[in-house]
């Protein structure tokens, strides 16, 4: 007997073993991510940028509340939100009660599909699926049906009166102690809701830093604003593969870029240019895969630095 079926029942404990730790640890294990970019002109003092991205907040999450209240302590000079921030039609108060601490500071953000749609059931699989066949969100499937609507008028509304600056295809600025800041952002292309070309046309003058944001790094738009010439384009979307094979890294992205790029640091080209890419592999999960292995939650602490 034992010879019959000890690898399959050896497997299954590991299985099982691996998914305990996987939701029962990891998923709440939160980690501060930190990174140099050589981005600023000559002169300029360093500027850190703290990165929050996919919280999926979900009612009762009261440790990711508090982790993110915390961050408050790192004393950004100011913060980007690249958006899913909600899993629950119920989260907004608890992601306004979370974020609170950090509204205190400039900030600007970007929304992800969902911000706008509550998540549906489906099998992981699928995305190993969707992948091998080159379909991601809508811009591969049909769009979806039945879907539930997330209050993320409620989370602009509270962002917007903090003084954080909306980039869903539009232009901002902020101004920090003599220091101004351009951000050009996109609507979610996970969705078909970026429209460069309302945006297009690269760093403004007169600023002294042009960034770009966006939720998921299609290449589309990655091409686009590094071909426009931004230096250092933030995004999220990704979770980092949220379930990662330990010493290889991601399966897939759920979007067209490619697994090396998933999370971190990394560098996109499009013609003559080169643009920096940071990818947070986000804090949350959508709240029917609430999983990580091999793929901590995390938010980055960027520390921006003179180019060389």
């Amino acid at each position: 007997m034992r010879a019959r079926y000890g690898v399959p029942l050896t497997l299954t404990a590991v299985g099982a073993a691996g998914l305990a730790y996987a939701a029962g640890f990891e998923v709440r294990s939160f980690r501060l991510r930190r990174v140099t970019v050589p981005v600023l002109p000559r002169g300029m003092r360093p500027l850190r940028v703290l990165q929050v991205s996919d919280i999926h907040m979900v009612s009762g999450q009261r440790k990711k509340q508090r982790w993110l209240q915390s961050l408050a302590g790192l004393r950004p000079d100011f913060v980007v939100n690249t958006g899913d921030n909600l899993s629950d039609t119920e989260g907004v108060p608890e992601t306004l009660d979370a974020l609170g601490p950090l509204m205190e500071f400039p900030g600007a953000y970007v929304f992800g599909s969902n911000d706008y749609y509550g998540p549906k059931l489906r099998n992981p699989a699928r995305y190993l699926i969707e992948r091998a066949q080159g379909r991601h969100g809508l811009n591969g499937n049909a769009p979806v049906v039945g879907a539930v609507h997330n209050p993320w008028e409620d989370l602009r509304d509270a962002f917007d009166a903090a003084g954080w600056v909306g980039l869903s295809n539009s232009r901002g600025r902020l101004k920090l102690e003599g220091i101004e800041i351009a951000l050009t952002g996109l609507d979610d292309p996970h969705i078909k809701r970026d429209r460069y070309a309302e945006v297009a046309g690269g760093p403004e003058s007169g600023a002294d830093l042009s960034l770009a944001v966006v939720h998921a790094p299609y290449l589309r738009s990655l091409d686009a604003f590094t071909a426009d010439g931004y230096p250092l384009i933030l995004a999220g979307h990704t979770h980092g593969g949220q379930l990662c094979i330990p010493f290889y890294g991601a399966l897939v992205t759920n979007c067209d870029i490619d697994t090396d790029r998933v999370k971190g640091l990394s560098t996109h080209t499009a013609g003559d240019h080169t643009s920096f890419l940071h990818v947070s592999a986000g804090c949350g999960t959508n709240r029917y895969t609430p999983v990580r292995f091999a793929c901590p939650p995390e938010a980055t602490l960027l520390t921006l630095t003179e180019r060389g």
